[in-house]
């Protein structure tokens, strides 16, 4: 990716509880640097570590792009910017580092569901190690889930999945629940003889917590081979994303519409054909005409593509076309790939 002389630059950021991707592109859509790293989420680091870590990689797209320029706007999708309470507190702190002229923080659901739609409206859906869902109205209206977890009535996620896991384990095995193969292979995953033995071990914390969202491949693999625990979870799972998805499809009025449903997140990664169909099945069952989109660019693309709108809507460039957005997909799909052979 090498510089080019443009008009107007703009800086995506999109942060997850595992990472985040910066991306620094003009309004053409030409892909001028990109770079990831560690999380920067103030709930998973804490927001001093955050902020020393995004510094640092800005610090990296600067010296590899542009050296001295300064975006016009920067576009940050990030985990945990739930309530305006953290939409302010991520402002002031990403704002204090001066990485651009001017600074938007929305919710992540917002980021997938632009880097997937084609018109940029529709539902974002995005199962990681959590699990949330944002939409925007063909007139521009947002709506979203807080997604804070079980006060907020989530289930699902890397977490969900691997937490019903262990319990049908452990259940299956003591007898308060059927028999399933996931008495054997979920202690294997962690190194341990049997469910009793792993129970001990958590409760001991010699199994780190943060394990569990690995479970989720896992737990698809068995339901697959026709464990009928290991199935009820992904189908519960498929079940709570499109109740996601249809909630906020009436909420927006919707349901008539063509719209456009993005899957977004690792847990998405998965092949499993009647997981897909069920969830197919519940989005259709509110919206006959819904599309459901496995995202398959960086959800970053979708922080740039947000910059570039408001950059419209601001008068400061024409609006981009589908070419522009296409190419600001492609560049950061390739960028994504390379990332992954290394």
């Amino acid at each position: 990716m090498t510089a080019t002389k443009a008009a107007q630059l703009v800086l995506g950021i999109d942060g997850g509880n595992s990472k985040v991707d910066l991306c620094l592109a003009d309004s053409s859509g030409t892909v001028l640097a990109a770079v990831r790293g560690p999380s920067v989420s103030h709930q998973a680091v804490g927001l001093e570590t955050g902020m020393e870590r995004l510094a640092k990689l800005a610090a990296q797209i600067e010296t590899a792009a542009h050296p001295g320029a300064l975006p016009e706007l920067i576009v940050a999708t990030v985990a945990g910017a739930d309530y305006p309470e953290d939409v302010r507190l991520l402002e002031r702190a990403i704002g204090a580092l001066r990485l651009g002229r001017d600074l938007t923080v929305l919710n992540d659901t917002f980021g997938a569901l632009r880097a997937g739609s084609s018109e940029g409206w529709g539902v974002g859906l995005v199962c990681g190690q959590g699990i949330n869902a944002g939409a925007i109205s063909p007139s521009g209206k947002r709506d979203r889930f807080p997604g804070v977890g079980e006060y907020a009535g989530d289930w699902g996620g890397g977490g969900g999945i691997g937490r019903e896991a262990i319990n049908a384990a452990v259940r299956g095995s003591d007898g308060r629940a059927p028999r399933t193969s996931l008495e054997r292979s979920v202690p294997q995953f962690f190194g341990v003889k049997s469910p009793a033995a792993m129970t001990r071990a958590f409760y001991f914390e010699r199994i780190p917590e943060s394990r569990v969202n690995d479970l989720a491949p896992l737990v698809f693999a068995e339901a697959a081979a026709g464990d009928a625990a290991a199935r009820a979870i992904i189908d519960r799972l498929a079940d709570e994303l499109a109740a996601m998805a249809g909630s906020l499809i009436r909420r927006l009025h919707m349901t008539r519409l063509e719209v456009e449903v993005v899957l977004a997140g690792g847990v998405f990664r998965n092949t499993d054909a009647s997981f897909y169909a069920r969830l197919e099945a519940g989005i259709t069952r509110v919206a006959p005409r819904a599309i459901t989109i496995k995202l398959d660019a960086p959800p970053v693309a979708g922080a740039v593509l947000l910059a570039l709108d408001e950059l419209s809507r601001r008068g400061l460039t024409p609006p981009p076309a589908r070419a522009t957005a296409d190419r600001v997909r492609g560049q950061l799909r390739a960028w994504d790939r390379d990332l992954m052979d290394r």
